[in-house]
């Protein structure tokens, strides 16, 4: 040891106490704003289906559809990843993990839609079909066929089908309670939202049917869809969408970009509609930087280029939907949405191969900043927080095995949930 330094200092303690007070309103706004992500699982993706379309068996069906699809035209690891350009060391794990999902979870979220894809329909045929939607939403939760996130996307908060959206989220959440109570998996999705006072009315709805129901304050969720221009940049040329996670009163789960009414509405002709044009990537830009640290989690949109038809058709259908899928896992776009069955093999094989080909580096990165060794790589806390967060989210989706993750890093699930844990405070890691 060298010569002990001696320490002194010019300011008295009352100055320290006194900025602290002074900050004391900011530092609750901090927590209140930005309390980091909920650290649950965030599903890969998410399905529509038409409310008079949803069945009891449409999950299941939907991944048989997939697994008919793979065998007429990729009915091999190779084949698959010769269309998709997947490494032959990864071909595969992928292709048989695809496959073990397909057959297993083959979506692992679902709305039942009453927008766009149901339509203007007479009010005692919406009725029936959220009240239909409820049971068997209710009855899927209840004897394990459901996926692990159900809800409903109802109709927008404009004038016009403000009065039926409000009735059939009443029907369909009635009906759940009526079936035995809310699940946990329940989320809802509100569309087309272009003022924040319209999410402000959403929340107002929901307190009144926790306030009629006994539930407690903020039991029900949702997500907010981005579909118009005007929810990006409103007119004073404020970020209107991170105003609109403020008046969700704590109550958004996600910002879901609508790649088609948003499209349409910055005017891009409809041959260049894609999650990949420079307006979209603006409006998810932004989308980004105001749901960051607020646990409000991102989604991109969909592409409807379906793969049906020739071999060679839907060969070059997966690879427009795989691209896509790759680019918005880079850009931290970790869910998007899925249109139809043949879409659900390119899905996971995208995300599967994202966390695979990532694992030995993430693990090793992630281990050296636990033993805090050296490397090629300084990291900070930040940076370890990410590579437990991606190691999660590999788990959670069936990309990665919780065993071969501690054995590459030396650390527990419990240990990575601490490492992405938006909380502050001492990490303590324990030995798998």
């Amino acid at each position: 040891m060298g010569q002990q330094e001696k320490v002194a200092t010019s300011l008295a303690g009352t100055v320290s106490e006194e900025i602290s007070a002074s900050l004391t309103a900011v530092d609750a706004e901090l927590a209140r704003r930005y309390p980091g992500d909920p650290g649950t699982r965030q599903p890969v993706h998410t399905v529509y289906v038409p409310g008079d379309v949803f069945e009891p068996g449409t999950l299941r069906s939907w991944g048989d559809q997939a697994l008919a699809a793979l065998d007429e035209h990729a009915p091999d690891a190779a084949s698959f990843a010769a269309v998709l350009g997947i490494p032959e060391e990864l071909a595969g794990p992928v292709h048989d993990r695809v496959r073990a999902k397909l057959e297993r979870e083959p979506v692992e979220d679902l709305r039942i839609d009453f927008e766009d894809g149901y339509g203007p329909r007479p009010d005692a045929e919406e009725d029936e079909a959220a009240a239909r939607a409820a049971r068997l939403v209710s009855e899927a939760y209840a004897n394990g066929t459901a996926a692990p996130y159900m809800g409903i996307r109802m109709k927008c908060m404009e004038a016009g089908v403000r009065d039926r959206g409000i009735r059939t989220t009443d029907a369909f959440l009635t009906g759940l309670m009526e079936a035995g109570g809310l699940p946990e998996g329940l989320v809802l999705t509100l569309p087309k939202v272009t003022y924040p006072e319209q999410v402000t009315a959403f929340v107002q709805l929901l307190e009144a049917f926790e306030k009629a129901h006994g539930l407690d304050a903020g039991r029900i969720g949702f997500e907010i869809q981005i579909e118009t221009s005007q929810s990006i940049l409103a007119a004073d040329g404020t970020a209107a969408v991170a105003r609109m996670i403020d008046a969700a009163q704590g109550r958004a789960t996600g910002l879901h970009y609508g790649t088609f009414d948003y499209s349409a509405c910055v005017g891009v002709s409809a041959a260049y509609q894609a999650s990949d044009h420079p307006a979209a990537d603006h409006a998810k830009a932004v989308m980004q930087v105001a749901a960051a640290g607020t646990g409000v989690r991102v989604s991109d949109g969909s592409t409807n280029v379906l793969p049906v038809g020739p071999t060679a058709q839907v060969h070059e259908a997966w690879r427009l939907h795989y691209g896509l899928t790759r680019r918005a896992l880079a850009r931290a776009y970790y869910q998007g949405w899925d249109m139809h069955p043949g879409h659900l093999p390119t899905r996971y094989a995208a995300v599967y191969a994202f966390y695979r080909e990532g694992l030995e580096p993430a693990a090793a990165r992630l281990a050296a900043y636990v033993a805090k060794a050296g490397g090629d790589v300084m990291d900070e806390p930040a940076t370890a927080k990410a590579l437990s967060g991606y190691l999660l989210r590999g788990i959670d989706c069936g990309a990665l095995d919780t065993a071969e993750v501690a054995r590459l890093t030396g650390l527990t699930r419990a240990d990575l949930d601490a490492f992405a844990s938006p909380r502050r405070g001492d990490l303590t890691v324990t030995a798998p």
